[in-house]
């Protein structure tokens, strides 16, 4: 799934939701963009990470979408420039 999110920066208090809400997500995926993340969730994380992030947003001043992309999901992504993206299912060598 993708996850963007806009939060309003105005404020102290909308700075440290931004950084609380970037927080949650690395939790679940990768940043691909700044307010762009792409995780591989069940069911139950994307229950917990949805009650997660709206409970540190303020929804009169920020914006939050889930596109969930599907089986073929590798498929329909196409990325040009720097900072490939990683493979999220590949083994994890270190």
């Amino acid at each position: 799934m993708l996850i963007t999110y806009d939060v309003s920066t105005i404020t102290a208090t909308g700075r440290k939701r931004l950084q609380k809400i970037a927080k949650i997500c690395q939790n679940y995926g990768q940043r691909v963009q700044n307010s762009v993340f792409e995780c591989i969730v069940d069911n139950t994380q994307l229950l917990e990470l949805k009650i997660k992030l709206k409970s540190v947003m303020n929804t009169s001043e920020d914006s939050l979408r889930i596109y969930q992309m599907g089986n073929n999901y590798k498929n329909k992504v196409e990325h040009f420039g720097i900072k490939e993206a990683l493979d999220l299912e590949a083994p994890l060598i270190l």
